[in-house]
Order: structure tokens, then C-alpha cells, then sequence
């Protein structure tokens, strides 16, 4: 059992999960318009979701240099040393807009973690930035990388996928956010942190209802398409009824991060029912 615990940490931990999260929110912006995927592209997102991510929450600890670290750390380390060579290997098997659209997002990453504002502070330590970068990163990669060559999605189309996916990701960072009220610095002034845990909620159902609302504006109906949002917008309804500055250790980091992988699940099975 503590092998098993200790296998499900790491692929928490190694940001597996999270990356599999944005991977699948990607698969989404194919499927919801019947386009076959680019596997290699979706390998690269996974790849550099991973990367980017363990840059951030790790840079700090290694101090963006090869420094001792603690064991578990250090096989993350490694691990994500490993990632970030496949990530190069599918670089070169993408276009050009893709590789000039994610060293964008890449660089905003960068500056997102690394202290470039002062010698101690980098643009998450601004107030209120950090859940709108979150966003902002994710449906950069999961709506911009999958479509930025393809003609056939319209313009509007694509602005409407985008901003759904820019306020599903806000809504799930709300719970982390609730979850870290105790240990953020106030001048970082996080939703929870202005207007306070239940407000927060009522924020991110009325974000929900937005995002339900937008679908109807696209071009073409496809109830498929809206009875997997809908479905999942319950979900994150209900996760956000159940956040709370205590919660178990998985509820954010797994459950709540598992959210687009259910939108996936969902969306196949409705496919095949309907």
C-alpha cells in the first residue's frame, strides 16, 4: 500500500495529472468539431504542460540551477530532465505557428516563475495576476495550439472556445486558491482573499453559467458537445460547493484537476449513446 501511495504521489507531484488535464482539454478543441487529432501535437503539450509546470514549482527550490535536493525531489528532477528532451524531440515535428505560439506561453511561464520583477519577486506575486496567467497559459495551449491551423473553425468560433476555456480554468483554480487562503501573502490579494470563500463560490457558478451561455452563441448547436459541457459544469458546480480552506490533500490536486479528463470521458460516452 505505501509503494501504491508512494506511485500515486509522484504522478501527482511530477505534474502527470495536471498535464494530462490540459492534454485532454486540447483533445476537446478537436473532437468538438470533428477534426482528426495531431497525436504529435497533443505528445508535445503533454510534454511541455509537465516541463512548464515542474519549472514552476520547482524552479524556486532549485534555484534555477542543479542544486542538492531532497530525494523526491531530485527523481523529479531527473524525470522532468527526461520530459523536456521529449518535448525538444516533438518541437521539431510541429509548425511554426505552433513553436512561435508556445515559446510565447513558454515565456510567459518563465516569467510567471522566475524573479524578474525584483530580485525576489516575479508576475505572480502581483496582485490578482496569478489565477488570470493560469488561465490564460492553459487555454492558450489547449484552444490556440490545436486550431491555430485550422482554416475551417471560424474566427468567432475560436473566440468563444477560447473564452470558455479561459473562465473553466479560473473556476478550477478557485479551489486551490481557497485551499492556499491560509498560506498565500496578502498583497497578492487572490479572489478568496478580497471577497471571501462563499462569495468565491457564487463567482465561479455565475462563471459557469457564462460558460453554459457561450455555447449557445456558437454557430452550430451540437447537442453532444452541450450535454458533456453541461455535465461537467455540474461537476464543477459541485466541487466548488464542496472546497473549503480544509480538504483532503487529493481534493484540489486530483479530483479537481480531473475535471477535463471526465469532460473527455463524458464527451465519448455521450458520442456513443447519442
Amino acid at each position: 500500500m505505501r509503494v501504491l501511495r508512494n506511485i500515486f504521489d509522484f504522478y501527482i507531484n511530477s505534474s502527470v495529472h495536471v498535464a494530462l488535464a490540459v492534454v485532454a482539454l486540447s483533445l476537446l478543441s478537436y473532437l468538438e468539431y470533428g477534426i482528426l487529432p495531431n497525436f504529435e501535437l497533443l505528445i508535445f503539450i503533454f510534454f511541455g504542460s509537465i516541463t512548464g509546470y515542474n519549472f514552476v514549482k520547482y524552479a524556486g527550490l532549485a534555484k534555477l540551477h542543479h542544486r542538492s535536493l531532497a530525494k523526491n525531489l531530485k527523481l523529479i528532477q531527473i524525470f522532468s530532465f527526461l520530459v523536456f528532451l521529449g518535448m525538444v524531440y516533438f518541437a521539431f515535428l510541429q509548425t511554426w505557428e505552433v513553436l512561435l505560439t508556445s515559446a510565447l506561453l513558454g515565456f510567459l511561464t518563465l516569467l510567471y516563475a522566475a524573479p524578474v520583477l525584483t530580485r525576489n519577486r516575479n508576475l505572480r506575486d502581483l496582485a490578482g495576476i496569478k489565477i488570470l496567467i493560469i488561465a490564460l497559459v492553459w487555454a492558450g495551449v489547449a484552444v490556440i495550439l490545436p486550431i491555430i491551423n485550422q482554416p475551417e473553425i471560424g474566427f468567432t468560433e475560436k473566440v468563444l472556445m477560447f473564452l470558455q476555456r479561459f473562465l473553466f480554468v479560473v473556476v478550477l483554480t478557485l479551489p486551490f486558491e481557497i485551499r492556499d487562503l491560509e498560506f498565500d501573502a496578502e498583497h497578492l490579494a487572490t479572489i478568496p482573499q478580497k471577497i471571501g470563500i462563499k462569495k468565491t463560490r457564487l463567482l465561479g457558478w455565475l462563471m459557469i453559467v457564462v460558460i453554459l451561455v457561450l455555447e449557445i452563441f456558437k454557430e452550430e448547436f451540437n447537442p453532444v458537445n452541450f450535454s458533456a459541457l453541461a455535465a461537467v459544469a455540474l461537476l464543477s458546480a459541485y466541487a466548488l460547493k464542496l472546497v473549503d480552506k480544509k480538504q483532503s490533500a487529493y481534493f484540489a490536486a486530483f479530483w479537481v484537476e480531473s475535471l477535463p479528463i471526465a469532460w473527455v470521458i463524458l464527451w465519448f460516452i455521450l458520442q456513443i449513446l447519442v
